[in-house]
């Protein structure tokens, strides 16, 4: 019956990430959403969404990629285990240019 939590209706999906009516957590994950570059055109009102999943099995941990749409559909997605996710972060990192200093003395923040 609905808003029970027992016997959801319509049916429910495998997929939901909360359960329909009683909002029971299916499992646990972080979300990030990331801003397209701004002097990309193609990429303008799109976002990058990623999800850390957490479980007790290999299969629960992973890292989930998806480009939404302004609409807030996801266009495309793309899951990755755990020792590929830190291959990627690793490949990030190692090809980072170093960032310019651009913080303000502290006394200058204060208004001093």
């Amino acid at each position: 019956m609905p808003g029970t939590g027992t016997r959801p209706f319509p049916p429910s999906r495998r997929d939901f990430h909360y359960g329909p009516w009683c909002s029971a957590p299916q499992r646990r994950k972080l979300v990030e959403f990331f801003r397209p570059h701004t002097d990309v055109e193609g990429d303008r009102g799109k976002a990058l969404r990623v999800s850390r999943y957490f479980g007790s099995s290999k299969p629960e941990r992973h890292v989930r990629f998806s480009v939404w749409n302004e609409s807030g559909s996801a266009e495309a997605a793309v899951s990755l285990d755990e020792e590929e996710a830190q291959r990627l972060a690793a490949f990030i990192l190692a090809h980072t240019g170093p960032r310019p200093f651009t913080a303000r003395p502290y006394w200058k923040r204060c208004g001093s």
